[in-house]
């Protein structure tokens, strides 16, 4: 479901294929049809054995979809927008994709050993560790040597990948999660039958909010489960956004009540000029050189900060010392004081709820004597007020043609205030 989206959003599905081709694997096809559940219109991506897809009589049947050993990879939690996703075992077809049973070492050394592209490469690791992480903790076994029995087939694998593969190929900056909502009942793995949600959802959720509806099926996997902890910048409400398009992966089960779709949507996110609740985070250090200090804060951002910087201050015994202070929204709390811990050397934070204005934002384009050059606007209830060029444009600009920088940068503010008001701007 989760490519099936991103194919709907418009990552190709020779991006998909050339891509995969990078990995050793059994021999495969992949398929993309365009379906329909509950009147709603998107792609079922689908893996099948082989390097030519044979129709068979249950398959017809079934809309021309796949099965899986397990539910316990497919049906994944979306991407930015409202995700309904479910997954579901569709008996009999289990000769489309043949079970192999694989460990953790297999995958990483699998992956490792592919010609993916870094990021993909980083992210699928990523999403299987979470797994195996959540798998070695249940069954009480060393990381590296869990077998993955749904997860470690080649769909599963393909799934994985190719979620990564398709988000690198987005250049999305951000991916925000709806509320996460599992279905009730129990589900039969490979291990035995598990109550909803399933012990390695709950465990790769750990920290994250979930809830549950009436609804008999299991609506999170652990797979969509380690791809919402993986990439996920916030899970809840949608921040203030523009949407530009919409997609829709769809799942196998039609179910009664609710369409199994997955829906994503690709927007342009506003920061709002009201004002915002964050939770400011504060530590002070005087024991850690200037290039430590450096990584670590860069480590915060990832971590979910919204700002992060240092000012000098004066500690105990009149020592001159860093006061690193990070902002950050409430959800992001635990893992940016988590990774303030883990990569300084201080021994404790201190936090508080500050309220936060900023402008709202958006970028234009205007094209100078230099190319184009992308321009970021502040606006406050509709008006901008701040008009500034993006500094990577005009410097990559500026080294081709041989100038400063400031030359450049004052050519893009010439064209902007041209383009909006019709005359040069006065300096």
């Amino acid at each position: 479901m989760f490519v099936g989206a991103l194919t709907d959003l418009g990552v190709a599905p020779s991006v998909f294929e050339w891509e995969l081709s990078k990995i050793d694997l059994e021999d495969h096809h992949l398929h993309f049809e365009r379906q329909a559940r509950k009147g709603i219109s998107g792609v079922k991506f689908g893996v099948h054995a082989g390097a030519v897809h044979v129709h068979t009589e249950h398959e017809h049947s079934h809309d021309h979809t796949h099965s899986h050993d397990d539910h316990h990879h497919h049906d994944h939690q979306g991407d930015a927008g409202h995700p309904h996703p479910s997954s579901a075992k569709v008996p009999d077809e289990q000769d489309l994709v043949p079970t192999v049973h694989r460990t953790y070492r297999d995958i990483v050394r699998l992956i490792n050993e592919s010609d993916l592209s870094d990021f993909t490469k980083k992210h699928s690791l990523g999403v299987f560790h979470r797994l195996a992480i959540a798998e070695a903790k249940i069954h009480a076994c060393p990381v590296d040597d869990v077998q993955f029995h749904e997860v470690g087939a080649l769909d599963s694998i393909i799934d994985i990948v190719l979620a990564c593969v398709g988000i690198e190929s987005l250049a999305v900056d951000e991916i925000h999660f709806s509320r996460l909502v599992d279905g009730q009942g129990s589900i039969r793995c490979a291990h035995g039958e598990y109550p909803i949600p399933s012990p390695a959802t709950l465990e790769i959720l750990n920290g994250l909010p979930l809830s549950q509806i009436p609804v008999p099926f299991e609506l999170i996997t652990p797979t969509g489960a380690a791809l919402v902890a993986e990439f996920q910048n916030s899970v809840g409400a949608l921040p203030l956004m523009r949407p530009i398009k919409t997609g829709y992966g769809l799942g196998t089960r039609d179910l009664p009540e609710r369409a199994n779709v997955l829906r994503a949507i690709l927007g342009e996110k506003v920061l709002s000029s009201d004002p915002e609740r964050l939770t400011e985070v504060q530590a002070t250090i005087d024991d850690m050189s200037p290039e430590l200090l450096g990584a670590a804060i860069e480590k915060i951002r990832e971590a979910g900060a919204v700002e992060a910087f240092f000012s000098s201050v004066q500690m105990k015994k009149s020592r001159p010392g860093i006061l690193l202070t990070a902002l950050c929204r409430p959800d992001q709390l635990v893992e940016v004081e988590e990774t303030i811990l883990r990569h300084t050397s201080t021994f404790g934070v201190r936090y508080r709820e500050v309220d936060r204005l900023a402008l709202d934002r958006t970028f234009v384009s205007v094209t100078s004597q230099y190319g184009a050059l992308a321009i970021k606007l502040g606006m406050l209830r509709g008006e901008v007020i701040q008009v500034a060029p993006e500094f990577e444009d005009c410097r990559k600009a500026a080294e081709k043609a041989g100038i400063p920088i400031k030359m450049v940068y004052d050519a893009a503010l010439r064209a902007y205030y041209e383009t909006v008001h019709g005359s040069p701007l006065v300096r």
